[in-house]
């Protein structure tokens, strides 16, 4: 949920209070932030707070039991005055005019608004929404190693056709990568009443908040911060069954044509952020952006390692990406001031640093050989050189050469490994 609203500035003089590890950022409770929600709060007459599922920048994001239809929703609640843009596109989103066939199945890993309101509190008018709930994002996941290569395959599959099916509603994610990739929970997690889940899952953990200068707590803050809970399971549990995506976080989405986006706007992390975004900032994104990051995260969920550096600044990531990809554009290069930091005269990296493995290297090494180790299946040569190729082509450096999200689902790997094991993911929940 983005904002055009909610005056959350830090220059007003409001209270400090101590950190608390876990928790979002409790200066936000102020008026313009964050609503002081409370577990056991009653939202819209109807929604019971049962424990918090997370928080970003603008919201934070509760799991409540929907007391009319004895269902669990997640309840996302905005920063005050902030204009619900995210609901807006998953609105047009989840009721298509015209899919085309080989999409369909995508919409179906699109969050679909089950309701909005707004609550009124000490820090204003908050926009909310609901949403069935999430198990977890793969990125909690990727602590605890490797899928299974069929629920990788699965996965894939999944994420793709959900990029497919935005795309062929004349929309950009804009800002793919693990933390925004969400699994289902199964279908038999509503029938826990709010004591059988806790039971199962245990109590909501909270911290007493407390001010750094010992003064009594206002009332725009809540007197315990709640720390998200945790519903997934370890990467290596998953079955078929398990591999049920849902592409969340639409804070950054936007139409190509009726809302252009320059690249100086992108906010996407930048190990995932596509190259056009950093050299060529005026210029307006459109969808081979989501194609790159899409690479990303695909290699990701097969290796659960990254292909470029996740704790590299900005420049550093750009030399490992024409370490593992080879030359990028030669106008691109010349405009790029710190590459004398990486790069001799004869374009030969610098010697001392680190260099990364091209790509097939990059691929045995930080996917075939994790995987072979972990015992959890390993891609044969075939399967591999299907993945690679597939890789090259939507890791082409110019936007306008990547392939397309249509050809990614028409690709060898994509046809012949991924989607069967992604049918069989359906099958295994029905």
């Amino acid at each position: 949920m983005t904002t055009s609203g909610g005056d959350i500035s830090a220059s007003e003089p409001y209270a400090k209070y101590n950190w608390i590890d876990g928790a979002e950022s409790l200066e936000k409770y102020r008026p313009g932030g964050y609503h002081p929600v409370m577990l056991g709060d009653l939202l819209r007459d109807r929604y019971r707070i049962v424990d918090k599922l997370g928080y970003g920048g603008y919201s934070t994001v509760w799991l409540a039991r929907d007391t009319h239809l004895e269902r669990y929703v997640a309840v996302k609640v905005g920063i005050a005055n902030s204009l619900p843009h995210e609901t807006k596109i998953l609105r047009a989103l989840s009721a298509p005019a015209s899919v085309p066939s080989s999409v369909r199945a995508g919409l179906d890993s699109i969050p679909v608004p089950l309701d909005e309101f707004e609550v009124t509190g000490p820090n204003g008018t908050h926009p909310c929404y609901t949403t069935t709930p999430a198990r977890c994002n793969l990125r909690e996941v990727s602590f605890s190693r490797l899928f299974p290569l069929d629920v990788a395959r699965a996965l894939s599959g999944g994420l793709i056709l959900a990029v497919a099916y935005m795309h062929s509603q004349g929309y950009v994610h804009g800002d793919i990568h693990l933390r925004n990739i969400l699994v289902k929970l199964p279908a038999s997690f509503d029938s826990l009443s709010i004591e059988e889940f806790y039971e199962q899952y245990g109590k909501p953990e909270t911290v007493s908040i407390t001010q750094r200068n010992g003064g009594s707590l206002p009332p725009h803050v809540p007197p315990k911060a709640v720390l998200p809970l945790y519903l997934g399971k370890k990467a290596e549990e998953f079955t078929l069954q398990d591999a049920q995506v849902l592409l969340s976080d639409f804070g950054e989405a936007f139409s190509p044509v009726s809302s252009p986006r320059s690249g100086e706007y992108c906010h996407t992390p930048v190990p995932y952020c596509p190259p056009e975004a950093l050299f060529e900032p005026q210029a307006p994104l459109s969808y081979p952006a989501d194609v790159w990051s899409l690479a990303t995260a695909v290699w990701e969920i097969l290796g659960m390692k990254a292909i470029f550096s996740t704790e590299a600044p900005e420049d550093e990531v750009t030399s490992q990406q024409i370490d593992v990809l080879g030359p990028m554009p030669q106008a691109w290069y010349s405009a790029w001031e710190e590459r004398s930091y990486f790069f001799g005269e004869d374009g030969r990296p610098v010697e001392g640093r680190e260099v990364w493995p091209v790509l097939d290297l990059a691929f045995e090494q930080g996917v075939r050989e994790y995987r072979r180790r972990g015992g959890v299946g390993d891609s044969g040569d075939d399967e591999t050189a299907a993945i690679l190729q597939l890789m090259r082509g939507m890791f082409r450096f110019k936007p306008e050469e990547r392939l397309t999200i249509e050809e990614v689902l028409q690709s060898e790997w994509v046809s012949k490994w991924v989607m069967p094991d992604y049918e069989r993911s359906l099958q295994a929940c029905t």
